[in-house]
C-alpha cells in the first residue's frame, strides 16, 4: 500500500487514520436522475423564500439541507464543515495553525497560560505558566470564552499581537509576532531542566528503557518519533525496552501510523483497507529501516482510537509488543476530507473500513460484544474516572514549560513503579514499566495486570456503564413524571394518544412480522423474539391500517 498523497482523478487526498484530507473532486454534470433529485429542494427553497412568514437566510437553509442529508446516514463521522469552522477543524486534524503557541484556559474568569509550547513565539518572549492574560489588543479577557480569546490570538504569520500579562500582581506588556505553529505530537516523561524545549525519553537509565507518548497522528509525526528514538541511540542498540503510550490518542493520519508500525516490524501485514469505491489495499512492513528488536509495551485506553488502534493492533498481532491498559475505543472507519469545489466548506465522509492483520474489524457497533484492541492476557489495568483525572493532572505538571531552575520535583524516581503510582498517579504506566524491567532483567515478561481480568471483564464494564446510563435516564423520567403531576394538579391538561397496534395482553413471542413493498410484494419476514415490538413501532414511520383483519383472525399461508 502506498502511503502519503493519493491521487483520485482530479482530487489529491491524504489518508487520515481514520481520516483522509483532500482538495475536493471536480463533479461531472449530473444526469436527469440527479436533476430530479434536486427538484423538490429547489421548489421548497423557492416557496420559503417567497412566502414564509419571515425571510429565511439562504446560508441557514443550505446548511440545514446538507446536515439533513448527512443525518440520514446515521454516521457521526460523516460531517459537513462550514467555511467559518474550517480553520478550527483543520487545526484539530493536523495540529497546525498560526498564533502565539500557548496552551490556555479560562480560570476565575481570566484567560490563563497553562504552558507555552515548544519553540513557540510565546516561549521565546518569556510567557510563563500561570500568567494571566488580562488584555488582548487592549480588550479585556474577563468573562470571554476560550474560543473568543483564541480568535484574537490567531492571525496571519508575521503580524503582531499585543498582550497585557499579570504576573504575581504586576502587569507586563508583551508584543508577540504570530507564526506558524506545529504542535509536537511526541512527548517524553519529563522536560529537560536545562532546556524546556527538550523532553527526556530514557525513563530507566540503568536498564535503558525509553518512554514515548504519541498524542495524535499528525503530519510527519513518524519522523518526529524516529528522531526521538534516534536521539537516544535506538538504531545503535542503546534502547533495551520501550513504553509507547497511546492513551487518549484519537487517531489522525493513517499513513503515519503505518510508517510508525514499519519502524518496529520487519515483515507482516500492518493493516488492510476496504471500501465500496476503492480497491482493497494491504499495507505490509518492510525490513529496510527497521529498528532493533527491543521489547515494547504499548499502553492504550478507551480513548485510544482509529490510527492508534491500527498501530497497536499491528504490533500486538505481529507479536511485536504486549498491550497494557484497557480495551481501545473501537473506530475502524476511514474518512476523507474533501474541500468543496464551490468553496462552501468541507465534507468529511466515511469511505472505507480498516482491518487488523488477523482480518478482524475493530469497529464498535450496537450488536458487537467484541471491538477495539484488548490488552494482552495478564496486563489488563483499569483506572476509574477519578484515578484518570488525577493522572492527567500530574501529567500536565510534567508538560508545563518552565525556565531553568524553576523545577521542584524533590527526588524523582522515574523507574520506580511504586513512586510512579504515588507521585504520577499512573497505575498503567507503572504496570508497563514493571513488565519491561522484568523482560530486560530475566528475558521473561512479568504479568502486572489485574488477575483474572480479560474480555469478559471489559464487556461487563461496558454493560455496567450502559446500565448506569439507563438508571440516569430512568431517574430523569421519574423527575419528568413528578413535574407532570404537579402541572396536572394545577389544572393543566394535554392529551397524547400514542398509536395502539394491538392489545397489550397479547404474547407475540415466536410470531412473525412481514414487510411488504408498495406493490404488495413481501420484502422481508422477521421472527418476533419478544414483546417490545409495539414500543418501537410507535415512533417508526408506520400507521395502522383499519379494517384489514379482525383482531385474532388467522391469515391463510
Amino acid at each position: 500500500m502506498k502511503t502519503g498523497s493519493v491521487l483520485f482523478g482530479a482530487t489529491v487526498a491524504v489518508v487520515f487514520g481514520g481520516v483522509m484530507l483532500g482538495t475536493g473532486a471536480v463533479l461531472s454534470r449530473p444526469g436527469g436522475d440527479d436533476f430530479r433529485f434536486f427538484d423538490p429542494l429547489i421548489e421548497i427553497k423557492h416557496i420559503l423564500g417567497k412566502q414564509y412568514v419571515s425571510l429565511p437566510k439562504d446560508q441557514d437553509l443550505q446548511t440545514g439541507a446538507i446536515n439533513g442529508m448527512l443525518e440520514v446516514l446515521n454516521d457521526p463521522y460523516t460531517v459537513y464543515v462550514p467555511p467559518a469552522e474550517k480553520t478550527s477543524f483543520n487545526k484539530d486534524l493536523t495540529g497546525e495553525y498560526v498564533g502565539i503557541g500557548a496552551s490556555v484556559q479560562v480560570i476565575d474568569g481570566w484567560l490563563t497560560i497553562i504552558s507555552p509550547l515548544e519553540d513557540s513565539p510565546s516561549f521565546k518572549v518569556g510567557l510563563m505558566a500561570d500568567d494571566k492574560v488580562v488584555e488582548i489588543e487592549g480588550k479585556t479577557t474577563f468573562k470571554m470564552t476560550v474560543d473568543d480569546c483564541i480568535a484574537l490570538l490567531m492571525g496571519d504569520p508575521g503580524t503582531t499581537v499585543h498582550l497585557t500579562i499579570e504576573r504575581k500582581g504586576v502587569k507586563i506588556p508583551f508584543e508577540i509576532v504570530r507564526n506558524r505553529i506545529k504542535t509536537k505530537s511526541v512527548k517524553g516523561f519529563h522536560r529537560d531542566e536545562s532546556d524546556a524545549n527538550k523532553w527526556l525519553y530514557v525513563i530507566d537509565s540503568a536498564r535503558q528503557i525509553a518512554y514515548l507518548r504519541l498524542t495524535q497522528f499528525t503530519p510527519a509525526c513518524s519522523d518526529e518519533l524516529a528522531r526521538a528514538l534516534e536521539s537516544i541511540g535506538a538504531s545503535e542498540g542503546k534502547v533495551k525496552g520501550l513504553v509507547l503510550d497511546l492513551r487518549g490518542n484519537p487517531g489522525g493520519l493513517l499513513n503515519e501510523s503505518i510508517k510508525i508500525a514499519d519502524l518496529f516490524l520487519k515483515s507482516g501485514t500492518i493493516v488492510t483497507t476496504k471500501g465500496r469505491a476503492f480497491k482493497d489495499e494491504v499495507a505490509t512492513a518492510k525490513s529496510e529501516g527497521t529498528l532493533p528488536d527491543f521489547p515494547i509495551a504499548v499502553i492504550v485506553n478507551g480513548q485510544s482510537a482509529s490510527a492508534s488502534e491500527v498501530l497497536s493492533g499491528a504490533l500486538v498481532e505481529n507479536d511485536r509488543c504486549i498491550m497494557v491498559g484497557t480495551r481501545s475505543f473501537g473506530k475502524g472507519l476511514v474518512q476523507s476530507v474533501h474541500q468543496l469545489s464551490s468553496g462552501q466548506g468541507e465534507l468529511k465522509v466515511t469511505e472505507q473500513k480498516y482491518y487488523l492483520p488477523s482480518g478482524r474489524s475493530i469497529q464498535r457497533a450496537d450488536d458487537s460484544t467484541e471491538w477495539g484492541v484488548d490488552p494482552t492476557e495478564g496486563y489488563f489495568v483499569s483506572m476509574t474516572d477519578e484515578e484518570t483525572l488525577a493522572m492527567l493532572k500530574a501529567r500536565r505538571e510534567e508538560e508545563i514549560m518552565r525556565p531553568a531552575g524553576l523545577h521542584n520535583d524533590g527526588e524523582p524516581k522515574w523507574s520506580d513503579s511504586k513512586w510512579i503510582v504515588e507521585h504520577l498517579k499512573d497505575k498503567q504506566l507503572a504496570a508497563a514499566i514493571e513488565a519491561l524491567q522484568a523482560k530486560v532483567d530475566t528475558g521473561e515478561w512479568k504479568k502486572t495486570g489485574e488477575p483474572g481480568a480479560g474480555a469478559r471483564t471489559i464487556v461487563s464494564g461496558e454493560l455496567q456503564r450502559l446500565r448506569q446510563a439507563r438508571e440516569r435516564l430512568a431517574r430523569e423520567l421519574i423527575r419528568i413524571e413528578k413535574r407532570e403531576s404537579t402541572l396536572e394538579e394545577g389544572g393543566a391538561e394535554v392529551k397524547i394518544n400514542p398509536e395502539d397496534f394491538w392489545s397489550d395482553t397479547l404474547d407475540l413471542t415466536g410470531g412473525k412480522l412481514q414487510v411488504f413493498d408498495k406493490d404488495g410484494k413481501v420484502v422481508s419476514e422477521l421472527r418476533i423474539t419478544g414483546n417490545n415490538l409495539e414500543r418501537w413501532l410507535i415512533d417508526a414511520d408506520v400507521k395502522k391500517i383499519d379494517g384489514l383483519a379482525e383482531p385474532g383472525a388467522v391469515i391463510p399461508k
